[in-house]
């Protein structure tokens, strides 16, 4: 079995803490055979032959204390044969925009092939990281939407329960980016400048002060627990993405969050999503990262155990 992770240009990449590359080097430390795919070299074909892509051999070593990520580099560049039953790993980063989703309408073609592809691209297709998080019993309340009229409804909602302040986000950005919190007052008119700018539907939700104390990171693989840190905000900040400077711990999850994570990662599994990064916050799931979930490095490092082994023996 060939392993192959499909990734961004390193040079978009923090080589030091990168997901995508602790597996690439943990499944190439245990003598299974690993290669990097860049978008450039990404195709599929209907001729009744095997896939041949041109793909990256690489180099680098894990730090066996901080478990960062040392000396990366690429190595020589070679034509590999795809076989029924190999795995290419879907790591390239949102934007979740027209060219992601050509990637997957290709990687979907590819499973025809015998391919498998982790995530699957069928499920991500499917599933919206945020607005799957809210559909869950246990979400906060939010608005999503581009309508002024129904916002106002909302508005005066979280108003009638004390609160003041409220956050607002893209559907579809992450690591933090366009996610602003703006007084009830002033809501009104952000919220329409940001769908304009945006050209597209808006995420409103109540600002919880909970988020000074920390925001939790969970990841799961194959629906079974690798690990967890609590992401807390620099001081006066409100953005609990490490991206952004937050700091990271050790933390462990309650029962009812971890019951939460249980049952959706079981759900997703179904759909071929193995690998989830759960955002947290109080008991309110505000995020389920399928599309290139991250901060293995970061988790690993809480623990103190590389937890992509963890993952591998899962797969």
């Amino acid at each position: 079995m060939k392993h192959i992770l499909f990734i961004d240009q390193l040079s978009k990449l923090t080589l030091k803490k990168d997901t995508s590359l602790m597996i690439a080097l943990t499944l190439k430390a245990n003598q299974i055979p690993t290669w990097l795919l860049f978008e450039e070299d990404l195709y599929w074909n209907n001729l009744r032959e095997p896939l041949e892509l041109n793909v990256y051999d690489f180099s680098g070593s894990i730090d066996p204390e901080s478990y960062y990520l040392h000396d990366f580099r690429l190595l020589d560049k070679k034509r590999i044969k795809l076989e029924a039953g190999d795995i290419v790993h879907m790591r390239i980063d949102p934007p979740f925009d027209l060219k992601y989703l050509r990637f997957l309408w290709i990687l979907k073609a590819m499973k025809k092939n015998g391919i498998r592809v982790i995530n699957d691209p069928e499920g991500i297709l499917c599933y919206n990281e945020k607005l799957y998080a809210y559909e869950q019993k246990e979400a906060m309340d939010t608005y999503v939407g581009r309508s002024s009229q129904e916002l106002d409804l909302f508005l005066n909602k979280l108003k009638n329960q004390g609160l003041d302040e409220v956050i607002m986000k893209p559907l579809d950005l992450y690591q933090g980016i366009g996610v602003e919190k703006v007084s009830l007052s002033h809501a009104p008119r952000f919220f329409l400048e940001k769908t304009q700018s945006l050209q597209g539907p808006v995420i409103v939700q109540p600002f919880y002060k909970e988020v000074f104390k920390g925001e939790i990171r969970s990841i799961f693989f194959n629906g079974t627990e690798l690990g967890n840190i609590l992401k807390i905000p620099r001081k006066g900040e409100f953005l609990a993405n490490i991206a952004r400077g937050a700091h990271y711990e050790l933390v462990e999850l309650t029962p009812k969050q971890s019951h939460v994570c249980q049952r959706i990662s079981k759900e997703l599994l179904d759909k071929g999503i193995n690998l989830i990064a759960f955002d947290i916050l109080g008991d309110y799931i505000s995020e389920v990262n399928i599309t290139c979930p991250g901060l293995l490095v970061e988790v690993s490092s809480a623990y103190q155990m590389n937890l992509a082994k963890k993952m591998i023996d899962l797969i």
